[in-house]
């Protein structure tokens, strides 16, 4: 049986992702409705934001922050709030923390492979459901 404080930790960075989820969801309408087009603006409105506040928090908070805050209000913003809200934050915090420590291969093929990986993994996904002719019609034709 896992002690209380694990519990815990679970429990806020699931608060958090459900509040930075709901968040990302209103937020990204938001941008949709305000801003027409073809182009994902409120997507973009929101991964810049998520970084933005993972970038301020993290710092703010940190070792030589200005701010004061115990571990789990740092996961629960940082791995609960900007989690939910945009994978994207972590996703550069983390290539930004690997060109800090003064590497240069390691992020920039987290970048390549994050961003090309990710578009692939989700056209092999998209080509799976239509290659296997998983559809939601076809679905239901097959249920028993």
């Amino acid at each position: 049986m896992p002690d209380a404080r694990i519990i815990r930790t679970y429990l806020l960075v699931a608060l958090g992702g459900a509040l930075g989820s709901v968040a990302r969801f209103w937020l990204g309408n938001l941008g949709a409705t305000l801003v027409y087009g073809v182009f994902p603006w409120g997507i973009l409105l929101v991964n810049l934001l998520g970084c933005f506040i993972i970038g301020f928090f993290s710092e703010a908070t940190g070792r030589v922050g200005m701010l004061k805050v115990s571990q789990d209000t740092r996961t629960f913003v940082m791995v609960g709030i900007c989690g939910g809200f945009t994978t994207f934050s972590s996703f550069s915090l983390g290539t930004l923390a690997l060109l800090q420590k003064g590497q240069l291969i390691a992020p920039m093929m987290n970048v390549i492979l994050s961003v090309f990986g990710c578009l692939i993994a989700t056209t092999i996904g998209i080509w799976l459901v239509r290659f296997t002719n998983l559809s939601t019609e076809e679905m239901e034709n097959r249920r028993i």
